[in-house]
């Protein structure tokens, strides 16, 4: 879910956390269309994390009156276009056998 949010909250940012994103997303889906930062605080401080008031107020700000289906949809969107490594080097085994196969349908004609 990372990449869900980096455009809307400047995840790339080292100060912020994903702490606070993941708290924002947990009031969100337990029905809290609007968490406020008490509801962030309560979250966080239920598994022993100490909140940052401007890190919660900077999480809390780009995410207002934002919907949390759609920004997780226009992730989805971009995290689609993201190229994924893919293809790589055939096994260090696999050229010289195939080499092999080469020189003996040669010889057979």
């Amino acid at each position: 879910l990372h990449f869900f949010w980096c455009d809307y909250v400047s995840c790339l940012n080292k100060d912020l956390n994903m702490r606070y994103v993941a708290a924002y997303m947990l009031a969100s889906l337990g029905g809290n269309a609007a968490p406020s930062e008490a509801d962030i605080n309560k979250i966080l401080s239920s598994v022993g994390i100490e909140s940052e008031k401007d890190k919660v107020s900077k999480v809390l700000k780009e995410l207002k009156g934002k919907n949390l289906e759609e920004v997780i949809e226009e992730g989805s969107k971009k995290l689609a276009s993201v190229p994924s490594g893919g293809g790589g080097a055939p096994a260090a085994g696999a050229a010289p056998a195939a080499a092999g196969e080469a020189k003996k349908e040669e010889k057979k004609e």
